[in-house]
């Protein structure tokens, strides 16, 4: 094998393993939701912004972020190949915080005005969260608190929830749960260093 395409083979390998991770880097400490605003105070500042305008608390953003991009701003789908070696482009166009997909990103874009919005800043996707969350609220009567239902009315799309899709992927409603369980966590937490601290 020459040496150009051993290189070109470490370089195809090198770039699916990254997941897009690129140069945004997730905060230290994912476990307490304190210690994340600590780090990344504009991302207190992204979250009460969205709450104060689409009304979807901070802990409930913040667990789908976790769940959709574990906090990592350019975060992307893994690559598809065909016969194990030959890169067929993503798995999805799901990109950023939120991991929204580019006709999600485009809807929303168009329903709020904000034609500059970048799916890795997470003014706009704590704000597109906030958005979509509020739509599932309304159609769908689904609590902006209800984290779990959120997540599954997020991830499936509204239409597939309202069909149930969700109902036949344990692995979801595993992950859906573990959303609830976290954005509980993260909401105890916020509770907390909110006293005399001015996060969130």
């Amino acid at each position: 094998m020459s040496r150009t395409l051993r290189a070109f083979m470490l370089l195809l390998l090198l770039a699916s393993c990254g997941g897009g991770s690129g140069y945004g880097t997730a905060p230290r400490n994912l476990e307490n939701a304190c210690e994340i605003l600590r780090e990344r105070p504009e991302y207190g500042r992204a979250f009460a912004a969205s709450e104060r305008r689409w009304g979807v608390p901070a802990h409930v953003q913040m667990a789908t972020i976790y769940h959709e991009s574990r906090f990592i701003s350019d975060a992307r789908t893994p690559y598809r190949f065909t016969l194990g070696v030959i890169p067929m482009g993503r798995q999805s166009s799901a990109l950023g915080y939120s991991q929204a997909l580019d006709g999600t990103w485009d809807e929303y874009r168009a329903d709020t005005g904000r034609r500059g919005a970048r799916r890795t800043d997470i003014h706009d996707a704590a704000d597109f969260i906030g958005w979509y969350m509020a739509k599932s609220s309304e159609r769908l009567a689904i609590p902006l608190n209800d984290a779990r239902n959120q997540y599954l009315a997020y991830h499936e799309g509204r239409t597939g929830f309202a069909r149930g899709s969700h109902n036949g992927k344990p692995w979801l409603l595993r992950v859906a749960n573990d959303a609830d369980i976290r954005a509980q966590v993260y909401h105890a937490q916020l509770s907390q260093c909110r006293q005399g601290r001015g996060l969130v």
